[in-house]
């Protein structure tokens, strides 16, 4: 795995003050350029400068006491950088004299200004063609134009999506904060654990999925992590019960230590999010689940839940007591099925009953149902959506 250190460079009015930058414990680097004192400090495998035609490229080369040979090559990049005329071929040709100058490969390279979305598309193009699969990245963002810090951003999220990158830091020397001759050094992370936070919850927006905020509680709490990948396990294998139990775990688990950093921001999000277990009775749980998969589209387990569901409420008028009692529920089930077949014409509750369970029949196996309403409520989400809807209404008070 290599690790790129890609630093942005801008353009200031003369040239970059020279600080004494803290990165904590002690640990400091004086640079006029941060992203040389970064390089010095994390010690990458490999440096990315990324400038504009604009950019202060020749203050930072000449800073550099690049040989002799090289000093009409950066008369001619001085004038090109003021011009704001800075071309590919100037920066290739001097890239190996900087990179044996600092003791590491170093690539100089041309970006947009970002203007519109067509530009700041191209910088994350830029950046993903010099990172291969499954690298390592650090980003420094300090000496960039002022809007780059948010693509930057952007860019750590897209490398680590689209590549499967290693993002180990996102730094910026904060200069304005200078005190008593020392200039903090700030890990922007943080902000990129925010954005997983985001995604997480737009995830299981989408498909319920608790097991997605796993990941991101594994590192405060490796308990918390197992509670959710099990409780989602069970839930996605249709047993509710079970997923409940651990859920009530996690629950206490966040009553006796709540997340603390980026987590505690979420975690009234995640616990709203898992409040179905506080249902007491199964069939609560059920309806509540059916409904939860309805909204997130998952007609599957919407229908498989929401019949399960009409067994425990007959259960309950029967005054049983053991509605997970796979026997009993079968029982109920043929009962309830023989007694409704010999009424004619069929109650409005039991032609529904039939509906769902031929419906979810059709869903679970790929059993064409003769019914036509079932065929009809088949041709779009919308009607699907709409069909369960009405059915789960009228069979589940």
């Amino acid at each position: 795995m290599t690790h790129t250190l890609i630093s942005f460079l801008g353009k200031a009015a003369q040239s970059y003050r020279k600080a004494v930058y803290d990165f904590g414990g002690g640990q400091r680097q004086e640079t006029a350029f941060f992203g040389l004192g970064l390089t010095r400090q994390i010690k990458p495998d490999r440096l990315v400068l990324l400038g504009t035609t604009g950019s202060m490229w020749d203050v930072l080369l000449i800073s550099l006491n690049l040989d002799g040979h090289l000093e009409d090559a950066l008369l001619d990049l001085s004038e090109s950088a003021q011009e704001n005329r800075t071309t590919a071929a100037e920066l290739d040709a001097l890239a190996p004299a900087v990179g044996e100058r600092l003791g590491l490969p170093v690539a100089l390279r041309l970006i947009p200004y970002g203007r519109d979305a067509g530009e700041q598309a191209e910088i994350l193009q830029r950046m993903a063609s010099d990172i291969a699969e499954g690298d390592a990245v650090t980003l420094d963002v300090t000496h960039g134009l002022r809007h780059l810090p948010m693509l930057a951003q952007m860019s750590a999220l897209y490398l680590r999506r689209i590549k499967n990158v290693e993002v180990r830091g996102l730094y910026y020397g904060a200069l304005d904060m200078t005190r008593d001759g020392l200039t903090p050094v700030m890990n922007l992370q943080g902000l990129l654990d925010i954005a997983d936070w985001t995604g997480a919850v737009q995830s299981f927006d989408k498909d319920g999925d608790y097991g997605v905020f796993a990941p991101l509680v594994l590192e405060q709490s490796p308990v918390a992590a197992g509670l959710l990948q099990e409780s989602a396990f069970y839930e996605r294998t249709t047993r509710p019960g079970q997923a409940r139990s651990k859920l009530r775990e996690l629950d206490a688990l966040f009553d006796r230590r709540p997340p603390t950093g980026i987590g505690s921001l979420f975690a009234p999000t995640l616990r709203a999010r898992l409040s179905w277990h506080r249902e007491d009775r199964l069939y609560l749980r059920q309806q509540a689940l059916a409904r939860l998969y309805l909204e997130h589209g998952d007609f599957l387990r919407a229908a498989l839940l929401g019949f399960e569901a009409f067994i425990t409420r007959l259960m309950q008028q029967q005054v049983m007591n053991n509605p997970d009692s796979w026997t009993q529920r079968e029982t109920v089930k043929k009962e309830y099925e023989a007694r409704n077949k010999a009424i004619h014409p069929r109650t409005d509750e039991y032609e529904r009953y039939c509906l769902l369970r031929d419906l979810r029949n059709h869903l679970a196996h790929g059993n064409m149902s003769p019914q036509a309403e079932i065929q009809r409520a088949l041709a779009s989400a919308e009607q699907l959506r709409s069909f369960l809807d009405d059915l789960l209404k009228q069979l589940l008070p």
